[in-house]
């Protein structure tokens, strides 16, 4: 993009920000990189996850390929709470999002695209109404990116297959981590153990 049309462009995103119509946490990000997820990779191609089966059980690394769709076409296939959510980075309220105080043994993944975010084990009760975790089943599932949409810094928490918003995470957490990964349940299914991921 030519140097005077990218100012245009960013003095136009500018004031649709200041008006309320463009979201200021989003507008350098959107500006610059339009079509890249939290993680700044590509939107196509491969990703490396670590895998696990319905039993919690590690599979080993596998290379899958990155979920890309519309923005029409995610919002037909998840709910409009989980598409607001995931595509557009909202919340859901505290203490609403289903299963939020869920204490069975399985496995949370990805609404999106089903990959293994978290294990029912890491799982505390952090007093908030959201999902909270001490860590994720694998670094490589989940990416950690800066956000500063509330006109502070978090650190916003995404899958790494699908670049689903899932939540934050925070360092108020318990032992041994000391985190806090907050996620939205409508971000996550829960698999029980021994139950199809599907």
């Amino acid at each position: 993009m030519p140097t005077t049309t990218r100012r245009r462009f960013l003095g136009v995103a500018a004031a649709l920000a200041a008006v309320g119509i463009l979201p200021a946490g989003r507008l350098l990000a959107d500006a610059l990189a339009p079509t890249q997820g939290p993680s700044g990779a590509p939107p196509t191609g491969n990703v490396t996850l670590d895998c696990f089966g319905a039993d919690k059980k590690p599979l080993g690394t596998c290379v899958e390929p990155k979920v890309v769709m519309t923005d029409e076409a995610w919002k037909a296939k998840l709910s409009p709470l989980s598409w607001q959510v995931t595509r557009h980075e909202g919340t859901e309220r505290a203490y609403t999002g289903p299963g939020w105080d869920r204490h069975d043994n399985g496995l949370y993944r990805c609404i999106c695209c089903d990959t293994a975010l978290f294990d029912s084990a890491t799982k505390f009760d952090s007093g908030t109404g959201w999902p909270s975790f001490w860590q994720p089943l694998s670094k490589r599932n989940v990416v950690q990116s800066s956000d500063t949409s509330l006109f502070e810094e978090r650190t916003a928490v995404s899958c790494a297959r699908c670049d689903a918003h899932l939540g934050h995470v925070f360092d108020d957490g318990p032992r041994p981590t000391g985190l806090r990964y907050c996620m939205n349940a409508v971000a996550m299914k829960f698999v029980a153990v021994g139950a199809a991921a599907g």
